[in-house]
């Protein structure tokens, strides 16, 4: 069963005997602590991988008191001799693992593993570093919401994990092991959408072990996850403006803004039960359509802008009752897509500890919008079966080491504001602000390029012009597809 996730993420990375390629921490000091190494294959990656796995503390205030294995996938420099800042990789979430977007390797890192390791980090409770989820069945997709509660109170109520012990603090506690385990000096960390938070907390906690940060997707410290409403809704409505203003998209959704209402009022009225081909099998299925599951659909759609200029056909076929291509879409969250690798009581345990104590009667009211409303009305209950203790928020303090902030302007959960806030307490941040981009932009363009330069130059101003180039994607207007 999954639940909405903050940053799906989205997000949205070799063998000791690989040809040319160095070991681990291989230019620097010896590993603090014992580890086990074996050459591994992920999915998504051709290439032999190291999986090193390691203990730490469940609590790193009492070294003593249990601890558990951490998963760590390491995909050493293409050339030998390399320098001694690898790239520490922190996924998105909370609840993704770094074993789950190792596929970035070959879309986004490529140019920078040429002459440093790129290092995968399965943060406490994702992955293979010990996952916290419920099982995802079939059947939930004919639940109403009221058994859907039911059941994930069942799977907390059947989970003994001790919650306290998962949070971003301790996950950053976690990569300081790794990095004193593998051997390195001062490293390089990229994190996207809740792995800006991360990196941010490892930062500070770790100053002298951060030579330089790359942020995409940035959350400000301040930012509380559930409180997503308002940059939802302005995202959606740059979808309706865009739509308004292409001639192709206007012509053919006329009434769109009008249609995605009219939906949204009859959904929150109650519950629809859908007839209709399974989009996966075609046998005939039925299918519970309620508010909560259609905003949150569109509010996943809205991450990507190729998928967003699917959403007006999607929304329209729906106003009209053809529900099947919407259906199909929303089915991405529960088989393959970024969703499916959210391990949710993990980001449970995190949200409940860190940000439902913020999600204020006065927070609410001011977070205007549609989308993420019917969830995160529900997440104070969910949160008082997890009974995880408040983690007491503390004002930033000032990150020193030079940060690269990317953001894409059309991001429906970390927008450029949101970075603009985090660059306030940091000594030596460059913000940059892609047009045609949203929850991701490393992997687009020229990205990978740049990312390359910062971190091999991260004190100097980057020319990052060559991103302005990336198109716009064109609408769908009908079932072969977007224009051409």
């Amino acid at each position: 069963m999954k639940t909405r996730s903050f940053l799906p993420a989205a997000a949205f990375l070799l063998a000791a005997s690989t040809a040319g390629a160095a070991a681990p921490g291989s230019a620097a000091k010896a590993p603090a602590a014992p580890t086990t190494t074996r050459s591994c294959h992920l999915p998504g990656v051709t290439d032999a991988l190291q999986c090193v796995t390691l203990n730490v503390p469940l609590d790193h205030a009492k070294p003593g008191a249990g601890s558990l294995k951490l998963h760590v996938t390491v995909a050493p420099a293409h050339r030998a001799n390399t320098r001694g800042d690898p790239l520490f990789v922190l996924a998105g979430g909370p609840g993704q693992a770094g074993s789950d977007i190792v596929q970035l390797l070959s879309l986004a890192f490529n140019r920078v593993r040429a002459t440093r390791d790129i290092v995968f980090i399965d943060q406490r409770g994702t992955g293979l570093s010990g996952k916290l989820d419920c099982k995802n069945k079939p059947e939930h997709e004919r639940m109403s919401e009221e058994q859907l509660e039911g059941e994930l109170r069942a799977c907390i109520a059947a989970t003994k994990a001790p919650w306290a012990a998962y949070t971003t603090e301790a996950a950053a506690r976690d990569l300081e092991a790794v990095r004193r385990a593998l051997g390195y000096g001062a490293v390089n960390v990229w994190g996207g959408s809740y792995g800006t938070r991360l990196g941010q907390a490892y930062a500070r906690l770790y100053p002298a072990s951060v030579r330089s940060l790359v942020l995409d997707g940035v959350a400000a410290p301040d930012q509380v996850i559930p409180a997503g409403a308002r940059d939802g809704q302005a995202a959606l409505d740059k979808m309706f403006e865009l739509c308004a203003k292409d001639a192709g998209c206007s012509k053919a959704f006329p009434n769109l803004r009008a249609e995605f209402d009219g939906l949204v009022r009859k959904l929150e009225a109650g519950s629809m039960k859908l007839s209709m081909p399974d989009p996966r099998t075609a046998q005939q299925v039925e299918v519970n359509m309620s508010a909560q599951r259609f905003l949150g659909t569109v509010h996943n759609v809205l991450y990507s802008p190729a998928d967003a200029r699917r959403l007006p056909f999607l929304i329209h076929n729906a106003a009209q009752g053809r529900w099947e291509p919407f259906v199909a879409r929303q089915n991405l969250a529960t088989d393959f897509g970024a969703e499916g690798n959210m391990a949710t009581l993990l980001h449970l345990a995190v949200v409940c500890a860190e940000d439902i104590p913020r999600f204020t009667p006065e927070l609410r009211a001011r977070d205007v919008g549609q989308l993420t409303k019917p969830l995160a009305d529900k997440m104070p209950a969910m949160c008082a079966a997890m009974n995880v203790p408040a983690v007491p928020y503390k004002a930033p303090s000032r990150i020193e080491a030079p940060a690269l902030l990317l953001s894409g302007a059309l991001d429906p959960v970390t927008p450029p504001h949101r970075a603009a806030s985090a660059a306030a307490s940091m000594a030596h941040a460059q913000q940059v602000v892609v047009a045609n981009a949203g929850h991701g932009v490393t992997q687009l363009g020229c990205a990978p390029r740049l990312l390359r330069e910062f971190l091999d130059k991260p004190q100097a101003r980057l020319d990052a012009a060559c991103l302005n180039e990336i198109p716009a994607p064109t609408f769908q207007l009908g079932a072969a597809g977007p224009q051409p």
